[in-house]
């Protein structure tokens, strides 16, 4: 007897829900430099994100890839919910008051 996925899915096991499923496409950003004027895609794994107490603390960052060159970004809300949701790594920065 095989198990079911869900109450709602009777008879459906977990093999036939994931049959289909080959391979998952990684996450990618476009992305500029504004030294070099670069623009290229970064994977989740090149870009960090820093969540500050306000939005003047709240920023992602990269080195690019065409002129080596650290870039720092502000990130707004749906920035931070893209790259959150992406999988890119976020550092919490705490207040010290």
């Amino acid at each position: 007897m095989s198990e079911s996925v869900g109450p709602g899915m009777p008879g459906m096991t977990a093999a036939t829900a994931f049959a289909g499923m080959r391979r998952v496409s990684p996450v990618v950003f476009k992305a500029g430099c504004p030294d070099c004027r670069g623009r290229f895609e970064l994977a989740a794994s090149a870009l960090r994100l820093a969540i500050g107490a306000t939005s003047r603390t709240t920023f992602y960052s990269f080195t690019c890839p065409e002129c080596g060159s650290a870039v720092r970004k502000p990130a707004g809300e749906r920035v931070v919910e893209l790259l959150t949701g992406g999988g890119v790594r976020t550092l919490r920065l705490h207040s010290t008051v």
